[in-house]
């Protein structure tokens, strides 16, 4: 379960057009397949029927979930005044101690995604991470073990490249 309620502005428009989607489109799609498929008799060994049933549940599950969630959450979409130090939002760089680099930004536990070098808030290496200043050196007990590492770079603003921006190593 998500511990904290951050989110930046584009993981919350995310969940609200999922929530959108959910109840606007899939729902009412699901339903008129259950309604046609009860139509063609026998339900307990229409496999069409209790599929969709069970699909609806599904849906209905993640819609409540999506709708209590939304209200708990507090969108973060302004940086912090001081722009030299590691909170919420932030895009940082850090260097092993091998001299490997990597880049991630700090996000809400419901948005990190780490293909796209988003960790959550309340990982290890997220609540490292904050406070931080550049040069700062920590240790950051992982599932491989223990890693020291030291900030090199903060920032607020997503890297001018076009490219996704990606993990280098494997943190």
């Amino acid at each position: 379960m998500p511990q904290s309620s951050y989110i930046t502005p584009e993981g919350f428009a995310k969940l609200r057009d999922e929530l959108d989607r959910l109840w606007r489109q899939e729902r009412p799609r699901v339903t008129r397949e259950v309604q046609t498929a009860a139509a063609h008799g026998d339900r307990s060994e229409n496999a069409e029927y209790i599929y969709g049933k069970k699909r609806l549940r599904e849906i209905d599950a993640r819609v409540r979930f999506l709708r209590k969630r939304l209200d708990e959450l507090t969108v973060v979409d302004a940086p912090p005044a001081q722009h030299e130090r590691v909170f919420f939002g932030a895009w940082v760089t850090l260097e092993d101690e091998q001299g490997e680099e990597f880049e991630y930004r700090i996000v809400g536990p419901d948005e990190f995604d780490p293909a796209r070098g988003y960790v959550s808030i309340d990982s290890p290496i997220g609540r490292a991470l904050l406070g931080r200043s550049i040069d700062d050196v920590f240790d950051v007990e992982r599932p491989k073990g223990r890693a020291t590492f030291t900030l090199t770079d903060v920032r607020y603003a997503e890297p001018d490249d076009a490219a996704p921006h990606r993990p280098r190593g494997d943190g």
